[in-house]
């Protein structure tokens, strides 16, 4: 009928919850990607509400919290005569700061966490602070596993060396530490076992290579120009030494009568058989240490540091074991020998 107003077409409720859906979508801008490989969920903005927390998240949360409370880190600010909190009170106050002020937390009780902990804090992520103090955590995590695999390839390095014989041997360390060699060795060896230590030096050149009467006379010199150097060395430390100690005296005015006749006591000491035996052990395990720590300047650790040939720590750990074994078999060979 003219005039009549069709009534208004009211759109499909699916179609109307479908555009919606895409016009949201549209607006929502993308979240940050996590940075680190314990992803659990998208990033948020820091000011949003709390969240509910997964299962993982949740004993991630538990592990940070445990971790910080144990490290002894002052958690809270007390009156002095104030009774001390207990582990659990330390863990109530830590999950209160976590859950209150999260960025807060990751500033202060940073260098407690590992990158374990990190998830934690992936509702913060997009904070700059969040991804600073997280980085600095993933670094000194990473430095740490670094510096133990160094020390593993350099252990492996010195296996290697002592079954080769040639750089620890007790000629090449004194070498390389002339001073040390006689603090606890040099001074208390005897005319005899002097001259057996040259001899045994001589023989070693000679066992690299023949050559006749020639090459014999070129290693004798080579031999006495080395110990030249190696005393001229150890006179050079000797004196540095003795600078050292005046200067300790002199700033210690009031040194009686009694530490200057234990020092002449400490001089004229001789060690026995047994304590010889121990001292040249002490020497051979500060070289070692040596080697470990990277402090042989002529020795070059870039062949060694990050080798993956020193990788294989389960040929060294059973060379160990091997060792340990056998000199448990002498003692018993020993002990029979002794008893029958």
């Amino acid at each position: 009928m003219w005039g009549e107003i069709d009534p208004p077409v009211r759109p499909q409720p699916s179609l109307l919850l479908e555009s919606e859906n895409r016009s949201e979508a549209s607006e929502e801008p993308a979240a940050p990607p996590w940075r680190y490989e314990q992803n659990r969920a998208p990033c948020t903005d820091p000011q949003e509400a709390p969240r509910e927390e997964s299962a993982a998240e949740s004993s991630c949360v538990a592990a940070m919290i445990e971790a910080v409370a144990m490290s002894g880190s002052p958690v809270k600010s007390q009156q002095v005569g104030e009774a001390e909190l207990t582990v659990g009170e330390r863990k109530q106050e830590l999950r209160e700061q976590y859950r209150s002020r999260p960025l807060v937390f990751l500033e202060r009780y940073h260098t407690h966490l590992q990158p374990e902990h990190l998830p934690a804090f992936v509702h913060v992520c997009a904070d700059p602070r969040a991804q600073h103090y997280s980085g600095v955590v993933q670094s000194r995590a990473s430095g740490c596993i670094n510096r133990t695999r160094v020390r593993n390839q350099r252990y492996a390095a010195l296996r290697a060396l002592q079954k080769e014989g040639r750089y620890f041997s007790e000629e090449q360390m004194r070498m390389r530490e002339p001073l040390l060699y006689e603090q606890y060795i040099g001074q208390y060896l005897t005319d005899e076992e002097v001259l057996e230590r040259s001899q045994e030096a001589m023989s070693e050149g000679a066992q690299e290579g023949p050559g006749g009467a020639t090459a014999g006379l070129a290693h004798l010199l080579l031999n006495s120009y080395q110990e030249r150097l190696i005393q001229n060395r150890l006179q050079e430390e000797q004196e540095r030494e003795d600078a050292a100690q005046e200067e300790e005296e002199e700033d210690d005015d009031e040194e009686g009568e009694d530490d200057a006749e234990v020092r002449g006591q400490r001089k004229e000491w001789e060690p026995t058989a047994e304590e010889k035996v121990l001292l040249r052990e002490e020497f051979i395990s500060q070289m070692h240490q040596r080697f470990l720590d990277g402090k042989d300047e002529d020795f070059n650790y870039s062949e060694v540091d990050n080798n993956p040939d020193y990788d294989n720590l389960d040929l060294v750990n059973r060379d160990a074991e091997d060792k340990y074994f056998d000199e448990e078999e002498d003692d018993v060979e020993e002990e029979e020998e002794m008893t029958s």
